[in-house]
């Protein structure tokens, strides 16, 4: 149990200084983390006003900050470098809207000596629908000086 709530704890401190950031990752504030460690990242998040496109849903590129983001976290959770996206994939399942609480589970598939992989589900809390899957590939491979 000791070593389940350091991992949550280190992840939200990476999430807390992504969130307190000055650059874009600040949107990341909206996000509470709930679980985490060995790479793995669990968090989720309300749907407000000014997460929405134009139609009134849960925002694409918001979806897929949040599963970069989120994924990245996991990542971090495993002790690896936080590495640059080599690539970055979702599929949007269903909408979420206004007031709707957004579960999100991210998990380092593998993490090697240059590349990593990982897996990311935003689903709604109430009843569980799928929101959107997603994942990375990451490169972790840089030289240790």
């Amino acid at each position: 149990m000791a070593a389940k709530k350091a991992g949550t704890e280190l992840v939200k401190s990476i999430a807390e200084f992504s969130g307190n950031s000055k650059g874009f990752d600040r949107i990341m504030k909206m996000i509470k983390i709930t679980a985490g460690g060995d790479g793995r990242a669990v968090g989720e998040f309300t749907v407000a006003p000014e997460h929405l496109n134009l139609a009134g849903t849960l925002h694409g590129g918001l979806t897929a900050s949040i599963v970069d983001n989120v994924t990245t976290f996991a990542l971090m959770s495993k002790g690896a470098h936080p590495g640059v996206t080599a690539n970055l994939n979702v599929s949007y399942m269903a909408p979420a809207r206004v007031g709707d609480l957004v579960e999100i589970e991210a998990t380092t598939i593998r993490a090697g000596k240059t590349m990593a992989y990982l897996d990311c589900v935003l689903r709604l809390k109430e009843g569980g629908k799928i929101v959107a899957k997603g994942g990375q590939t990451k490169f972790i491979g840089f030289a240790k000086e």
